[in-house]
């Protein structure tokens, strides 16, 4: 429950010119970051809320149908030229000689991708589903829901040893962990790879190369904070794994939303018009410098906070060149992937004492020692956070 600041603590100011209480939590409240609801850049969103304005009257986008001169039907052009226009900005996908198969979410993209890339025999046996540990601890679920015939989770891909067709998921950044990830089955079987780049934007990471491969999937969700909108996108290579995604989509939702799609290709075009207007705009008004000085901010006030408790270790990251931003960075992942010292074997469990709801790591495939804390939740979330972790000590 949220109420009135606990000790009246005084305002807390950023360079971003955002303003905020150190914490509106009480004692006995939980602080949940253990969701990955990407609400952080909601200030940025508040400055430009009347350029983002959408109005759709009630005789519009009635139809099933987006664009029928598309592979992807249900995908209105506005949404396809924002995507690709944001790309062309961004640098971080090659997006020539691909197709954009359009999702609600990256979560039905990835199902999608599952049917696409089984093999399509009814006798053939399942197709082992892997994605190096830690991996995202949704992909198991997601995988086995559905109980198919198709394909099937098998676990670690670190791990994997069967001369047996695989799909490999590579998420990169990866979730949870914030690692630059590569595909690391070592099999003498050719294996099909998703590449999962959700975080794969400049307020998160450096964007050091244009990014080209056969199947890249990305997300509005964690892009923009738009979680709600429920988009998604992926670029495929192969005609045929499209047309299976979309039979899919086609299936199971019938396409994607269109107001959705309407609303977050205005907010893209006012990201990529910022850009374009450089000379024009104030940089707090340029949503990826915004969003990365804000995850810098965090991540500063984070490790002094770990630092004090000397509880948790955090993951090292290297600094490299971003040819988005043209300058040497860190990065500042979604999450902070957090490992007990000696004498604690529960970091989840730790965590809950405390009052602080987390995703402990047995849930991404490694050991209960390890913790997933979220750092794009809301202010007040995130400053009670630092204040618990800071006063933490070790038992």
């Amino acid at each position: 429950m949220v109420v009135s600041p606990i000790n009246g603590s005084s305002p807390l100011s950023h360079s971003n010119g955002r303003t905020i209480p150190l914490s509106t939590f009480s004692r006995n409240s939980f602080v949940n970051v253990e969701k990955g609801d990407p609400v952080a850049f909601r200030s940025y969103w508040e400055k430009v809320r009347d350029e983002c304005t959408v109005e759709i009257k009630g005789d519009e986008w009635m139809s099933y149908l987006g664009d029928t001169n598309n592979l992807c039907w249900y995908m209105v052009p506005q949404m396809r030229d924002a995507i690709l226009r944001l790309h062309n900005v961004v640098g971080n996908a090659v997006t020539k000689d691909k197709f954009l198969v359009l999702g609600t979410g990256s979560s039905q993209l990835y199902q999608a991708l599952l049917y696409a890339l089984s093999p399509s025999e009814s006798s053939h046996r399942p197709i082992n589903v892997v994605a190096a540990a830690p991996y995202y601890s949704e992909y198991k679920d997601a995988t086995d829901i559905l109980q198919s015939r198709l394909f099937q989770w098998t676990g670690d891909a670190a791990l994997y040893d069967k001369d047996e067709p695989y799909i490999e998921v590579v998420t990169s950044p990866n979730n949870p962990d914030g690692t630059l990830r590569v595909p690391v089955v070592n099999s003498r079987v050719e294996g099909k790879i998703i590449y999962d780049l959700a975080y794969y934007w400049p307020q998160y990471t450096p964007i050091t190369d244009q990014l080209d491969h056969d199947v890249m999937v990305f997300t509005f969700s964690k892009c923009t904070g738009h979680a709600g909108s429920r988009i998604g996108w992926a670029f495929v290579k192969d005609i045929e794994v499209a047309k299976k995604m979309i039979r899919f989509t086609q299936l199971n939702s019938i396409g994607v939303s269109r107001q959705s799609q309407i609303r977050a290709a205005k907010m893209i075009g006012v990201i990529c018009d910022g850009y374009k207007n450089l000379k024009s705009i104030e940089s707090d008004h340029l949503f990826f410098d915004y969003s990365k000085r804000l995850m810098k901010e965090r991540w500063e006030k984070f490790k002094i906070a770990i630092e004090k408790s000397k509880v948790f270790t955090l993951t090292k990251y290297p600094t490299s060149y971003c040819h988005f931003n043209k300058d040497l960075s860190e990065q500042y992942p979604a999450f902070a992937w957090l490992k007990c010292v000696e004498g604690i074997k529960d970091g989840e469990s730790y965590l809950e004492n405390l009052k602080i709801r987390t995703r402990g790591g047995e849930r991404f495939g490694v050991s209960s020692k390890y913790v997933r804390v979220s750092m794009i939740g809301t202010d007040d979330e995130f400053n009670e956070l630092c204040t618990r972790l800071s006063n933490a000590k070790r038992e």
